[in-house]
């Protein structure tokens, strides 16, 4: 009797679990750098299909460059004009955001909690260097805009290519020198299409697996190495005198030190 009372009332809060699981799997799912990235893209893909001339300003979204050297690059938004070719970097992301132009990394702080993320001023300048080398154009042709399209408000001077929201619209239209004949816009926009690659998942995976490459070997740069074996040289604490110094994590198969001054 208790078993069937048990078993009548899982059956009966069954459905209810499962409308819940679905309905927390699609909020993660939302939540999610990849559709927070996503979600910003249309934002602005929105915004340039509204608030600019489509004819002046030719869109050009979402494309994986493969570089000579073999590394790749993924740019959100390119508009092509007369004025010259627009590169926009897309951020979603809400709290104050802290950031200057030349430092590497900027601050995103929600409440207590901060989270360090790439300087998208350096993240654009590289899709601006790729695209001179594919377009075959100098760096004077190239616009970078930087735009947070989520809630967020900016807690230090930013640079003026850098906006929250549609502002960057007005920025873009403040460009009234024609420095591209539409014979060089026909061009960029053949070459942009027979350069990139396919999009497709395979595409995407590529793409994240050379960036971790990337991140590796400039990481791999910035460390000490070892003079004896190579290996990189990590900071130790000396027990007895408390003095640091650096040695091999290639230890005890490698035994180097050198000193920190």
């Amino acid at each position: 009797m208790l078993t069937n009372m048990v078993l009548n009332a899982l059956q009966q809060a069954m459905p209810a679990f499962i409308v819940f699981l679905i309905f927390a799997l699609v909020v993660g799912f939302f939540k999610s750098p990849f559709m927070k990235g996503k979600i910003g893209e249309w934002i602005v893909n929105l915004s340039n299909a509204v608030m600019l001339d489509k004819n002046t300003y030719i869109p050009i979204k979402n494309i994986t460059l493969k570089l000579d050297d073999g590394s790749t690059t993924q740019i959100d938004h390119i508009l092509v004009s007369k004025y010259g070719v627009f590169i926009i970097e897309t951020k979603n992301m809400k709290g104050w955001i802290f950031g200057g132009e030349h430092q590497k990394e900027w601050t995103q702080q929600i409440f207590k909690q901060k989270h360090k993320f790439q300087n998208p001023l350096h993240q654009n300048h590289r899709h601006v260097k790729a695209l001179e080398e594919v377009l075959e154009l100098p760096f004077s042709k190239f616009v970078s805009v930087v735009v947070f399209a989520g809630e967020c408000t900016f807690k230090t001077q930013m640079p003026q290519n850098v906006f929250g929201g549609a502002s960057y619209n007005r920025y873009i239209k403040s460009f009234k020198q024609e420095i591209l004949s539409y014979i060089q816009i026909e061009e960029v926009i053949n070459r942009l299409q027979n350069s990139s690659l396919e999009i497709s998942f395979k595409t995407d995976r590529m793409h994240v697996k050379n960036l971790k490459q990337r991140k590796q070997t400039e990481a791999f740069k910035n460390t000490t190495v070892c003079s004896r074996c190579g290996s990189a040289m990590v900071l130790r604490k000396n027990r007895q005198n408390g003095e640091e110094f650096y040695g091999c994590s290639n230890y005890p198969r490698c035994k180097n030190i050198m000193s920190k001054k």
